[in-house]
């Protein structure tokens, strides 16, 4: 059976280094990188990082922002503060994530308990840039 509910399938950020990058998400954050060698080899614009079965964050090459012609004023959308993206986790993975943050010298924030989400009160969540600046929180809800 399909499930054909409306579900977030992807997220765009712009980096500086689409390889480094895919390299931050998948050892301090736990992603799996996909199209690294073809993005290596010229093959496909940008590569991405899987974040679930049903989700993954494109790494989008900063240096294609003036080429963006998809929608009038796509390019200005380089350096948009967007405020942050939320990473919800099982209790364990969100211990996992903070440890290696943390191993990698990456700042992290304080936590921060009781704060509401998709899923209702999340008990704790924390915040971290990845080396682009980016804002992530990452929380718990049990």
């Amino acid at each position: 059976m399909t499930d054909n509910t409306t579900r977030l399938d992807h997220v765009v950020l712009w980096v500086q280094d689409p390889v480094a990058a895919a390299d931050f998400y998948e050892k301090a954050v736990g992603m799996e990188p996909l199209r690294i060698t073809d993005f290596a080899a010229g093959a496909v614009s940008f590569p991405s990082v899987r974040l679930n079965d049903e989700t993954i964050f494109d790494l989008m090459p900063l240096s294609l922002a003036e080429t963006m012609k998809m929608v009038p004023g796509a390019a200005d959308s380089a350096g948009h503060p967007v405020n942050h993206v939320c990473l919800a986790l099982p209790g364990d993975d969100f211990e996992a994530l903070r440890a290696r943050l943390e191993e990698r010298s990456v700042p992290v924030s304080d936590f921060s308990y009781d704060s509401f989400g998709a899923r209702g009160m999340a008990r704790r969540s924390f915040y971290f840039r990845d080396p682009d600046g980016n804002v992530f929180e990452a929380r718990h809800y049990n």
